[in-house]
């Protein structure tokens, strides 16, 4: 638990295959339900703090326990953390998240005071704002930053909520696409 932030909420992972990273988590390690949503809809991103061409990214989410994992495939070359990390250290652990409902502006005050840098952020659809963060100290360990507005707490308590019950039955769920 972060005296400054509360409880880790969610944990980012990069990966080239996503169907596969999903297949995985479910069959080997137990974790799911997945949402997957094909074509997340980010419609703002800053990188290194300047407007940029928007990632096209694949998103699934699940709940392990009260812990989000979050799997991420870039279908692009826009600059991202996501193509960074994945060229400097391959598939893995990306970042750390944390949420919040009403203090997202004073929790980056917060970071950036304590030595830390916007590297990526933006907004997705109306579902709020959203950045990371990386600390010349620890370059490789990135907190994100999220915005829980616009129904996007709704939507992660609901994918919570599923996994709380899940019986291994329909491990994917596409968002957004025909069944």
């Amino acid at each position: 638990m972060s005296l400054l932030f509360g409880g880790v909420c969610q944990i980012g992972y990069v990966v080239r295959d996503i169907e596969k990273a999903m297949r995985h988590w479910s069959e080997v390690l137990g974790v799911g339900p997945w949402f997957y949503k094909k074509e997340v809809g980010t419609t703002e991103f800053r990188y290194y703090g300047e407007a940029s061409a928007l990632p096209d990214l694949s998103i699934a989410l699940a709940n392990s326990g009260g812990v989000q994992i979050e799997l991420i495939q870039q279908r692009n070359d826009a600059p991202s953390l996501y193509l960074d990390s994945l060229r400097q250290f391959g598939e893995g652990m990306q970042h750390i998240a944390y949420w919040t409902d009403d203090r997202f502006d004073e929790f980056a005050e917060r970071l950036r005071a304590s030595g830390y840098v916007e590297r990526h952020g933006g907004r997705m659809g109306m579902r709020g704002r959203f950045a990371y963060y990386v600390h010349a100290d620890l370059p490789g360990n990135i907190v994100e930053i999220s915005e829980m507005s616009g129904g996007k707490g709704e939507y992660f308590a609901a994918i919570a909520e599923a996994a709380k019950n899940w019986d291994g039955s329909d491990p994917i769920r596409r968002i957004g696409a025909p069944q």
